[in-house]
């Protein structure tokens, strides 16, 4: 019998592609069922080309598995860690079979988000559930780990990553910078059903007081919102904000891709190709932050949310207003967004 609650630990994450081959497969994956147009999917796809579609995002996963690997063994931790995807190999079918194959029974989630939302918490809930489905009898019973927005290791990860990007502002914009926090946006009937937004910017806040930023010298703002124009979703966008900062003579910028736990595709294309061009043209110093990637912060605090579920005797880890969130989501929590059917005067 294993002397822990669980037999595994399982990572479960978005995916990306690592080839140009990959790219519409992946993508046709991504969208399957929503209502986006053809020419929305083309457009995104040219981004992955602009990269020679490879999503830095598996690659990622890889050294964060490897990392918390070895912080576990460090603490005296020994226990086998699997890897699926939503969108792209290794998918978690092929991983829940593997699990069932090798004997696990009960494992434990870690899902690569932070916060709550249906794309970041139930939808990825939602998959692991279609996954044992689709494995049959005997299939590993998989719980999630809890959201970790206010996890301590998780604001220390970001306010040094923060730190790191102010450093290297120049001198004169150093003294008058903002901080605007990016997240992905989601649209307003998923957003009004869940915590995303206070979780977000409670996440916002703590780092801001760890740096001691005022209030009024920081902002939660948006990216990479898809879907039709007319469809409310949650604003303002990076850009929009950029031109903001414009109009009231803003010298420095210090962009922090909160929402978002490594440095993939979107935070790639969208920070550091379109915002950049942006401040550039308006003559406005930008520092983008690393996300937390590997911080050894990050890496505790994965540590710590996997510890506190294996024994009994970890405490649950939580700074800030709210306190530790969940164990096991309810069962309304975080309900899937309204999908509106495209007229019939829509292009396809």
């Amino acid at each position: 019998m294993s002397e822990y609650n669980y037999d595994a630990v399982l990572f479960v994450a978005f995916g990306g592609p690592e080839s140009r081959e990959d790219v519409m497969p992946f993508l046709e994956n991504v969208l399957r069922g929503r209502n986006v147009p053809r020419e929305r999917m083309l457009e995104v796809a040219e981004h992955y080309y602009h990269f020679d579609g490879v999503s830095p995002i598996n690659q990622q996963m890889r050294k964060l598995i490897e990392a918390v690997t070895a912080d576990l063994a460090s603490q005296g931790v020994e226990i086998p860690i699997y890897w699926g995807n939503r969108n792209w190999h290794p998918m978690l079918t092929e991983t829940m079979q593997q699990m069932k194959e090798d004997g696990i029974q009960n494992a434990i989630a870690f899902v690569a988000s932070a916060y709550s939302s249906y794309s970041g918490c139930r939808q990825y809930r939602e998959n692991v559930y279609a996954a044992q489905e689709a494995v049959g009898e005997s299939a590993p019973e998989v719980d999630k780990i809890r959201t970790f927005y206010n996890h301590p290791g998780f604001i220390s990860a970001n306010v040094a990553c923060i730190r790191d990007a102010i450093e290297k502002l120049p001198e004169p914009a150093r003294q008058s910078f903002y901080i605007a926090f990016t997240a992905h946006s989601i649209p307003s009937s998923m957003s009004d059903g869940c915590d995303y937004v206070q979780q977000l910017s409670e996440t916002c806040r703590l780092i801001a007081d760890s740096i001691g930023i005022p209030q009024d010298r920081w902002k939660l703002v948006y990216q990479s919102r898809s879907g039709r124009p007319e469809d409310p979703w949650l604003e303002p966008d990076i850009l929009d904000h950029i031109d903001q900062l414009n109009q009231q003579s803003v010298e420095g910028l210090v962009i922090a891709p909160v929402g978002f736990l490594s440095d993939h595709m979107e935070v790639l294309f969208d920070l550091d190709e379109e915002a950049a061009e942006k401040c550039e043209e308006l003559g406005l110093a930008m520092s983008r932050a690393a996300s937390v990637g590997t911080h050894p912060d990050f890496v505790r605090c994965v540590s710590k949310l996997i510890m506190e579920r294996l024994l009994l005797n970890v405490e649950k880890e939580a700074i800030g207003q709210y306190g530790p969130n969940w164990d096991v989501c309810p069962a309304d929590c975080c309900p899937a967004p309204i999908r509106r059917r495209r007229s019939s005067s829509s292009s396809s």
